[in-house]
Protein backbone atom coordinates (compact mmCIF):
# COMPACT_ATOMS: atom_id res chain seq x y z
CA UNK A 1 0.00 0.00 0.00
CA UNK A 2 1.24 3.47 -0.91
CA UNK A 3 1.14 6.22 1.67
CA UNK A 4 1.22 9.97 1.20
CA UNK A 5 0.59 13.24 2.99
CA UNK A 6 -1.85 14.24 0.25
CA UNK A 7 -3.69 11.99 -2.19
CA UNK A 8 -5.08 13.75 -5.27
CA UNK A 9 -7.83 11.91 -7.15
CA UNK A 10 -7.81 12.99 -10.79
CA UNK A 11 -4.99 13.61 -13.26
CA UNK A 12 -6.53 16.39 -15.34
CA UNK A 13 -5.44 20.02 -15.21
CA UNK A 14 -7.15 20.58 -11.84
CA UNK A 15 -5.47 17.65 -10.11
CA UNK A 16 -2.04 18.04 -11.67
CA UNK A 17 -1.81 21.79 -11.13
CA UNK A 18 -2.63 21.57 -7.42
CA UNK A 19 -0.42 18.49 -7.00
CA UNK A 20 2.53 20.32 -8.53
CA UNK A 21 2.05 23.21 -6.08
CA UNK A 22 1.77 20.86 -3.10
CA UNK A 23 4.65 18.55 -3.99
CA UNK A 24 7.36 20.82 -2.63
CA UNK A 25 5.62 20.96 0.75
CA UNK A 26 4.17 17.47 1.16
CA UNK A 27 4.44 13.89 -0.11
CA UNK A 28 1.88 13.81 -2.91
CA UNK A 29 0.38 10.91 -4.85
CA UNK A 30 -1.97 11.52 -7.79
CA UNK A 31 -4.20 8.66 -8.95
CA UNK A 32 -5.68 8.78 -12.44
CA UNK A 33 -8.15 6.17 -13.65
CA UNK A 34 -7.11 6.30 -17.30
CA UNK A 35 -3.84 5.18 -18.89
CA UNK A 36 -2.56 8.76 -19.23
CA UNK A 37 -3.26 12.10 -17.53
CA UNK A 38 -5.68 14.55 -19.12
CA UNK A 39 -7.66 11.85 -20.92
CA UNK A 40 -11.14 13.33 -20.49
CA UNK A 41 -12.07 17.06 -20.38
CA UNK A 42 -8.48 18.31 -20.10
CA UNK A 43 -7.33 16.37 -23.16
CA UNK A 44 -10.27 17.57 -25.25
CA UNK A 45 -10.21 21.27 -24.44
CA UNK A 46 -9.63 23.91 -27.10
CA UNK A 47 -8.22 26.00 -24.22
CA UNK A 48 -8.23 29.56 -25.47
CA UNK A 49 -7.81 32.02 -22.60
CA UNK A 50 -10.08 35.05 -22.94
CA UNK A 51 -12.52 37.18 -20.97
CA UNK A 52 -15.66 36.14 -22.80
CA UNK A 53 -16.02 33.03 -20.67
CA UNK A 54 -17.61 32.58 -17.27
CA UNK A 55 -18.93 34.90 -14.59
CA UNK A 56 -17.10 37.63 -12.66
CA UNK A 57 -15.14 35.41 -10.22
CA UNK A 58 -14.00 33.25 -13.15
CA UNK A 59 -12.82 36.36 -14.99
CA UNK A 60 -10.94 37.49 -11.88
CA UNK A 61 -9.26 34.08 -11.71
CA UNK A 62 -8.38 34.38 -15.40
CA UNK A 63 -6.77 37.78 -14.86
CA UNK A 64 -4.72 36.41 -11.96
CA UNK A 65 -3.59 33.49 -14.13
CA UNK A 66 -2.64 35.20 -17.39
CA UNK A 67 1.03 35.87 -16.59
CA UNK A 68 1.70 32.22 -15.74
CA UNK A 69 -0.41 31.00 -18.67
CA UNK A 70 1.82 32.95 -21.05
CA UNK A 71 4.57 30.40 -20.35
CA UNK A 72 2.55 27.80 -22.25
CA UNK A 73 0.52 29.99 -24.59
CA UNK A 74 0.90 32.16 -27.65
CA UNK A 75 -0.74 35.56 -28.02
CA UNK A 76 -3.59 35.34 -30.52
CA UNK A 77 -6.43 37.83 -31.04
CA UNK A 78 -9.98 37.05 -29.94
CA UNK A 79 -12.82 38.56 -31.96
CA UNK A 80 -16.16 38.78 -30.13
CA UNK A 81 -18.95 39.47 -32.63
CA UNK A 82 -22.46 40.74 -32.04
CA UNK A 83 -25.63 40.78 -34.10
CA UNK A 84 -28.10 43.67 -33.88
CA UNK A 85 -29.83 42.09 -30.89
CA UNK A 86 -26.62 41.49 -28.96
CA UNK A 87 -25.22 45.02 -28.61
CA UNK A 88 -26.03 45.18 -24.89
CA UNK A 89 -24.05 41.97 -24.32
CA UNK A 90 -21.15 43.40 -26.31
CA UNK A 91 -21.29 46.61 -24.25
CA UNK A 92 -21.07 44.54 -21.06
CA UNK A 93 -18.11 42.57 -22.44
CA UNK A 94 -16.39 45.84 -23.37
CA UNK A 95 -16.77 46.97 -19.75
CA UNK A 96 -15.10 43.74 -18.61
CA UNK A 97 -12.14 44.24 -20.94
CA UNK A 98 -11.77 47.83 -19.77
CA UNK A 99 -11.92 46.77 -16.10
CA UNK A 100 -9.07 44.28 -16.58
CA UNK A 101 -6.91 46.63 -18.63
CA UNK A 102 -6.96 44.47 -21.75
CA UNK A 103 -5.42 45.54 -25.03
CA UNK A 104 -8.71 45.72 -26.90
CA UNK A 105 -10.69 47.81 -29.36
CA UNK A 106 -14.37 48.18 -30.21
CA UNK A 107 -14.72 47.89 -33.98
CA UNK A 108 -17.36 47.85 -36.68
CA UNK A 109 -18.35 45.20 -39.18
CA UNK A 110 -15.86 46.18 -41.89
CA UNK A 111 -12.94 46.09 -39.45
CA UNK A 112 -14.12 42.75 -38.09
CA UNK A 113 -14.29 41.30 -41.61
CA UNK A 114 -10.80 42.57 -42.34
CA UNK A 115 -9.62 40.37 -39.45
CA UNK A 116 -11.97 37.48 -40.23
CA UNK A 117 -12.62 37.61 -44.01
CA UNK A 118 -15.10 34.70 -44.05
CA UNK A 119 -17.56 36.54 -41.80
CA UNK A 120 -20.92 37.43 -43.37
CA UNK A 121 -21.89 41.11 -42.90
CA UNK A 122 -25.27 40.23 -41.39
CA UNK A 123 -23.60 38.14 -38.67
CA UNK A 124 -21.72 41.08 -37.20
CA UNK A 125 -22.90 44.67 -36.76
CA UNK A 126 -20.24 45.39 -34.13
CA UNK A 127 -17.36 43.55 -32.50
CA UNK A 128 -14.65 43.69 -29.91
CA UNK A 129 -11.11 42.51 -30.60
CA UNK A 130 -8.83 41.54 -27.71
CA UNK A 131 -5.20 41.52 -28.81
CA UNK A 132 -3.92 39.87 -25.62
CA UNK A 133 -5.81 36.57 -25.59
CA UNK A 134 -3.82 33.35 -25.42
CA UNK A 135 -4.01 30.10 -27.34
CA UNK A 136 -2.85 27.56 -24.76
CA UNK A 137 -0.77 24.45 -25.31
CA UNK A 138 -2.76 22.09 -23.12
CA UNK A 139 -0.41 19.14 -23.48
CA UNK A 140 2.58 21.29 -22.54
CA UNK A 141 0.74 22.53 -19.44
CA UNK A 142 -0.20 19.02 -18.32
CA UNK A 143 3.30 17.66 -18.93
CA UNK A 144 4.93 20.61 -17.13
CA UNK A 145 2.82 19.99 -14.02
CA UNK A 146 3.53 16.26 -14.16
CA UNK A 147 7.26 16.98 -14.45
CA UNK A 148 7.15 19.41 -11.52
CA UNK A 149 5.32 16.84 -9.42
CA UNK A 150 7.93 14.18 -10.21
CA UNK A 151 10.89 16.53 -9.68
CA UNK A 152 9.61 17.35 -6.18
CA UNK A 153 9.33 13.67 -5.27
CA UNK A 154 5.63 13.26 -6.00
CA UNK A 155 4.06 10.29 -7.79
CA UNK A 156 1.52 10.04 -10.60
CA UNK A 157 -0.17 6.62 -10.83
CA UNK A 158 -2.19 5.97 -14.00
CA UNK A 159 -4.59 3.10 -14.58
CA UNK A 160 -5.72 3.63 -10.99
CA UNK A 161 -9.49 3.83 -11.21
CA UNK A 162 -10.96 4.29 -7.72
CA UNK A 163 -13.12 1.42 -6.45
CA UNK A 164 -13.73 2.36 -2.83
CA UNK A 165 -12.91 5.02 -0.24
CA UNK A 166 -12.95 4.46 3.49
CA UNK A 167 -12.28 6.59 6.53
CA UNK A 168 -9.30 5.05 8.33
CA UNK A 169 -8.34 6.65 11.63
CA UNK A 170 -7.72 10.33 10.94
CA UNK A 171 -7.24 9.81 7.21
CA UNK A 172 -8.49 8.16 4.05
CA UNK A 173 -7.82 4.81 2.44
CA UNK A 174 -8.54 4.66 -1.28
CA UNK A 175 -8.74 1.36 -3.15
CA UNK A 176 -7.75 1.65 -6.81
CA UNK A 177 -7.09 -0.71 -9.70
CA UNK A 178 -3.36 -0.08 -9.10
CA UNK A 179 -3.47 -0.75 -5.38
CA UNK A 180 -4.48 1.05 -2.19
CA UNK A 181 -3.29 4.51 -1.16
CA UNK A 182 -3.62 5.98 2.35
CA UNK A 183 -3.30 9.65 3.25
CA UNK A 184 -4.65 12.05 5.88
CA UNK A 185 -5.77 14.45 3.12
CA UNK A 186 -7.72 13.60 -0.03
CA UNK A 187 -8.10 16.22 -2.77
CA UNK A 188 -11.11 15.48 -4.96
CA UNK A 189 -10.14 16.73 -8.43
CA UNK A 190 -12.03 14.05 -10.34
CA UNK A 191 -13.76 16.34 -12.83
CA UNK A 192 -17.12 15.00 -13.97
CA UNK A 193 -16.75 12.18 -11.42
CA UNK A 194 -16.17 14.46 -8.40
CA UNK A 195 -19.62 13.80 -6.91
CA UNK A 196 -19.13 10.06 -7.45
CA UNK A 197 -15.87 10.23 -5.48
CA UNK A 198 -17.61 12.20 -2.73
CA UNK A 199 -20.37 9.61 -2.43
CA UNK A 200 -17.79 6.82 -2.19
CA UNK A 201 -16.23 8.72 0.73
CA UNK A 202 -19.58 9.33 2.44
CA UNK A 203 -19.35 13.06 1.72
CA UNK A 204 -22.35 15.18 0.66
CA UNK A 205 -22.25 15.80 -3.12
CA UNK A 206 -22.25 19.36 -4.47
CA UNK A 207 -24.80 18.74 -7.23
CA UNK A 208 -22.20 18.76 -9.99
CA UNK A 209 -23.62 18.79 -13.51
CA UNK A 210 -21.42 17.54 -16.36
CA UNK A 211 -22.33 19.14 -19.69
CA UNK A 212 -21.22 17.81 -23.05
CA UNK A 213 -19.55 20.16 -25.53
CA UNK A 214 -18.77 19.18 -29.13
CA UNK A 215 -15.95 20.40 -31.37
CA UNK A 216 -15.58 19.81 -35.10
CA UNK A 217 -12.54 20.12 -37.34
CA UNK A 218 -12.73 20.87 -41.05
CA UNK A 219 -10.52 22.08 -43.89
CA UNK A 220 -9.98 25.78 -44.50
CA UNK A 221 -10.68 27.14 -48.01
CA UNK A 222 -8.17 25.72 -50.46
CA UNK A 223 -5.00 27.76 -50.64
CA UNK A 224 -5.99 29.93 -47.66
CA UNK A 225 -3.50 30.27 -44.78
CA UNK A 226 -5.83 30.79 -41.83
CA UNK A 227 -3.21 30.90 -39.08
CA UNK A 228 -3.69 34.65 -38.60
CA UNK A 229 -7.47 34.43 -38.36
CA UNK A 230 -8.68 35.35 -34.87
CA UNK A 231 -10.49 33.16 -32.41
CA UNK A 232 -14.02 34.26 -33.35
CA UNK A 233 -16.91 33.94 -30.93
CA UNK A 234 -20.48 35.18 -30.79
CA UNK A 235 -21.30 37.08 -27.60
CA UNK A 236 -24.60 35.21 -27.33
CA UNK A 237 -25.77 31.80 -28.46
CA UNK A 238 -24.02 30.82 -31.64
CA UNK A 239 -20.56 29.41 -32.17
CA UNK A 240 -16.84 29.87 -31.86
CA UNK A 241 -14.27 29.28 -34.58
CA UNK A 242 -10.48 29.28 -34.59
CA UNK A 243 -7.57 28.17 -36.75
CA UNK A 244 -5.74 24.94 -36.05
CA UNK A 245 -2.56 25.17 -38.08
CA UNK A 246 -2.30 26.45 -41.64
CA UNK A 247 -5.21 24.67 -43.27
CA UNK A 248 -7.63 23.49 -40.57
CA UNK A 249 -10.35 25.20 -38.55
CA UNK A 250 -12.03 24.15 -35.30
CA UNK A 251 -15.58 25.13 -34.40
CA UNK A 252 -18.21 24.52 -31.75
CA UNK A 253 -21.83 25.54 -31.29
CA UNK A 254 -20.96 25.95 -27.59
CA UNK A 255 -23.48 23.22 -26.73
CA UNK A 256 -24.06 22.41 -23.08
CA UNK A 257 -25.98 19.15 -23.05
CA UNK A 258 -26.44 17.64 -19.55
CA UNK A 259 -24.73 14.27 -19.26
CA UNK A 260 -23.85 11.57 -16.81
CA UNK A 261 -20.10 11.19 -16.14
CA UNK A 262 -18.79 9.19 -19.11
CA UNK A 263 -16.25 8.97 -21.90
CA UNK A 264 -18.10 11.56 -23.96
CA UNK A 265 -18.47 11.20 -27.73
CA UNK A 266 -19.73 13.65 -30.33
CA UNK A 267 -23.30 13.01 -31.47
CA UNK A 268 -24.45 13.52 -35.06
CA UNK A 269 -27.01 16.21 -34.20
CA UNK A 270 -24.45 18.29 -32.29
CA UNK A 271 -21.96 17.96 -35.15
CA UNK A 272 -24.62 19.11 -37.63
CA UNK A 273 -25.65 22.09 -35.49
CA UNK A 274 -22.04 23.26 -35.17
CA UNK A 275 -21.49 23.03 -38.92
CA UNK A 276 -24.77 24.80 -39.69
CA UNK A 277 -24.08 27.72 -37.36
CA UNK A 278 -20.68 28.27 -38.94
CA UNK A 279 -22.14 28.15 -42.45
CA UNK A 280 -24.95 30.55 -41.53
CA UNK A 281 -22.54 33.18 -40.18
CA UNK A 282 -19.63 32.74 -42.59
CA UNK A 283 -18.90 31.98 -46.23
CA UNK A 284 -17.08 28.78 -45.24
CA UNK A 285 -18.45 25.65 -46.95
CA UNK A 286 -18.11 22.63 -44.68
CA UNK A 287 -18.16 19.76 -47.15
CA UNK A 288 -16.57 17.21 -44.84
CA UNK A 289 -15.92 17.00 -41.10
CA UNK A 290 -12.29 15.94 -40.69
CA UNK A 291 -12.68 15.06 -37.04
CA UNK A 292 -15.09 15.60 -34.17
CA UNK A 293 -15.01 15.01 -30.45
CA UNK A 294 -16.77 15.90 -27.22
CA UNK A 295 -15.77 16.53 -23.65
CA UNK A 296 -17.59 17.11 -20.38
CA UNK A 297 -17.41 20.53 -18.71
CA UNK A 298 -18.54 20.27 -15.08
CA UNK A 299 -20.55 22.94 -13.26
CA UNK A 300 -21.68 23.45 -9.69
CA UNK A 301 -25.27 24.74 -9.39
CA UNK A 302 -24.07 28.39 -9.20
CA UNK A 303 -21.44 27.81 -11.92
CA UNK A 304 -18.54 28.72 -9.63
CA UNK A 305 -15.60 26.43 -8.83
CA UNK A 306 -15.78 24.52 -5.55
CA UNK A 307 -12.59 24.69 -3.50
CA UNK A 308 -12.28 23.84 0.19
CA UNK A 309 -12.81 21.28 2.91
CA UNK A 310 -16.09 19.38 3.02
CA UNK A 311 -18.31 19.90 6.05
CA UNK A 312 -18.01 17.07 8.56
CA UNK A 313 -15.23 15.35 6.60
CA UNK A 314 -11.82 16.54 7.83
CA UNK A 315 -9.14 16.21 5.19
CA UNK A 316 -11.56 15.88 2.27
CA UNK A 317 -10.81 18.84 -0.04
CA UNK A 318 -12.96 19.74 -3.01
CA UNK A 319 -11.26 20.97 -6.21
CA UNK A 320 -14.05 20.72 -8.75
CA UNK A 321 -16.57 22.55 -10.92
CA UNK A 322 -14.19 24.51 -13.16
CA UNK A 323 -16.93 24.73 -15.79
CA UNK A 324 -14.82 24.73 -18.94
CA UNK A 325 -12.37 27.33 -17.62
CA UNK A 326 -10.02 24.80 -16.02
CA UNK A 327 -6.93 25.64 -18.02
CA UNK A 328 -7.30 29.41 -18.02
CA UNK A 329 -7.91 29.56 -14.26
CA UNK A 330 -5.54 26.76 -13.19
CA UNK A 331 -2.70 28.96 -11.89
CA UNK A 332 -4.96 30.91 -9.52
CA UNK A 333 -7.28 28.06 -8.59
CA UNK A 334 -4.40 25.69 -7.81
CA UNK A 335 -2.93 28.29 -5.45
CA UNK A 336 -6.30 28.58 -3.68
CA UNK A 337 -6.67 24.79 -3.51
CA UNK A 338 -3.13 24.30 -2.24
CA UNK A 339 -3.74 26.82 0.54
CA UNK A 340 -7.00 25.11 1.50
CA UNK A 341 -5.29 21.71 1.52
CA UNK A 342 -2.43 22.81 3.79
CA UNK A 343 -4.54 25.08 6.01
CA UNK A 344 -2.67 28.18 4.84
CA UNK A 345 -4.10 31.71 4.44
CA UNK A 346 -6.10 32.50 1.32
CA UNK A 347 -3.72 33.92 -1.32
CA UNK A 348 -3.22 37.69 -1.00
CA UNK A 349 -3.52 38.40 -4.71
CA UNK A 350 -6.90 36.65 -4.76
CA UNK A 351 -8.09 38.73 -1.79
CA UNK A 352 -6.99 41.91 -3.57
CA UNK A 353 -9.03 40.81 -6.59
CA UNK A 354 -12.16 40.68 -4.43
CA UNK A 355 -12.23 36.90 -4.02
CA UNK A 356 -12.61 35.20 -0.64
CA UNK A 357 -12.56 31.63 0.66
CA UNK A 358 -16.36 31.85 0.93
CA UNK A 359 -16.59 32.56 -2.82
CA UNK A 360 -15.61 28.97 -3.56
CA UNK A 361 -16.33 27.12 -0.30
CA UNK A 362 -18.41 23.93 -0.57
CA UNK A 363 -20.42 25.13 2.43
CA UNK A 364 -22.31 27.53 0.14
CA UNK A 365 -23.78 24.40 -1.50
CA UNK A 366 -24.44 22.59 1.77
CA UNK A 367 -21.47 20.27 1.21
Amino acid sequence: MRTADVLVVGGGIAGLSVAARLAGQARVVVVEGESAPGYHASGRSVAFAHYGLGNEPVRALTALSMAELAEHGSVHPALHIASIGEIAALDALEDVHREYGCDFARIGCDEARALMPALRPEACVAALVDHGSLKLDTNAMLQAHAASLKAAGGTLVTGARVHAIAREGDGWRVATAAGDVAAPILVNAAGAWADVIAQMAGVTPIGLQPRRRTVISFAAPEGEDVRTWPFTKTVGEGFYLLPEGRGQLLASSMDQTPSEPCDAAAEELDIAIAADRVEQATTLPIRRISHSWAGLRSFAPDELPVIGEAAGAPGFIWCAGQGGAGFQTAPALSAIAAAATLGLPFPDDCLRAGLTPETFAPARLGA
